[in-house]
């Protein structure tokens, strides 16, 4: 699981730069400013939760066993960013509205990642 986690962190990183990138670059004169806020928004959090699930794979790294709020952390980062910042892409490239309100959805799921880390966190000799 660790490698998995791992391996997912470092992809979800070089495609939220890849994203940055095509945003600023390719679509700045081709959508909206608004939803090349929303593009922008998607391609920060999903960094921001790359970054919290390499934190998660190198935690378990440190251990025999992992705890299963750790595990439980690190997929909900994943479930999370596929559908927080998938939801936010796909809006903001088609303009489809109901797309929106898939988000909270993948924002519910990363503020859950935060709280299984905590817990693990607090409940855990690392």
């Amino acid at each position: 699981m660790t490698q998995f986690f791992l391996t997912i962190a470092a992809i979800f990183g070089g495609l939220s730069v890849a994203g940055g990138a095509f945003g600023a670059h390719a679509l700045r004169e081709k959508i909206s400013d608004r939803s090349l806020e929303i593009f922008d928004t998607g391609a920060r959090y999903q960094m921001y939760h790359a970054l919290a699930l390499l934190l998660v794979a190198m935690l378990m790294s440190r251990l025999e066993t992992p705890p299963t709020a750790l595990v439980v952390s690190g997929w909900l980062f994943i479930i999370g960013v596929v559908i927080f910042s998938g939801s936010l892409y796909a809006l903001s490239l088609t303009g489809i509205k109901s797309l929106g309100a898939v988000t909270p959805l993948g924002g519910l799921a990363l503020m859950l990642g935060w709280g299984a880390l905590a817990v693990a966190a607090a409940t855990t000799k690392f």
